[in-house]
């Protein structure tokens, strides 16, 4: 299948199936005038990367799991690696979320005090 009947099988967009060959994740081959061409196959392999990155896994995870993705990743039971990912993905996005509570909680703080300060007669944005 050329990559727009590809993409239309899957919901995603042709950049999107080049981006994922250029990172090793799909193949295909070169019709005689130049399209790429994928095996039917590879509309799983594009639905399971798009899956494993909806849950929050980048490209670089997901090539882990280049073993598994020909499969039903969906009903298949994980492996120790794969678990070992989600959960090393997980914890960074924790920092992530923490690191941006924090600043957000300095700066609600920070508005605060400055609203309590200020009067009404402010011209502009810096005071």
């Amino acid at each position: 299948m050329r990559i727009g009947e590809l993409a239309a099988a899957t919901g995603t967009t042709p950049r999107a199936l080049r981006h994922y060959e250029q990172a090793g994740l799909i193949t295909s081959v070169r019709a005689h005038n130049g399209y790429r061409v994928y095996d039917e196959r590879a509309a799983v392999r594009v639905r399971n990367i798009r899956h494993l990155l909806s849950v929050g896994l980048t490209l670089d995870d997901v090539r882990c799991f280049l073993p598994c993705l020909d499969g039903d990743m969906a009903t298949a039971p994980p492996s120790a690696e794969g678990l070992g990912i989600a959960r090393a993905r997980l914890a960074v996005l924790d920092a992530r979320i923490a690191a941006q509570t924090e600043a957000r909680d300095r700066l609600a703080q920070a508005l605060g005090e400055i609203v309590a300060h200020s009067s009404d007669s402010c011209a502009g944005p810096c005071g």
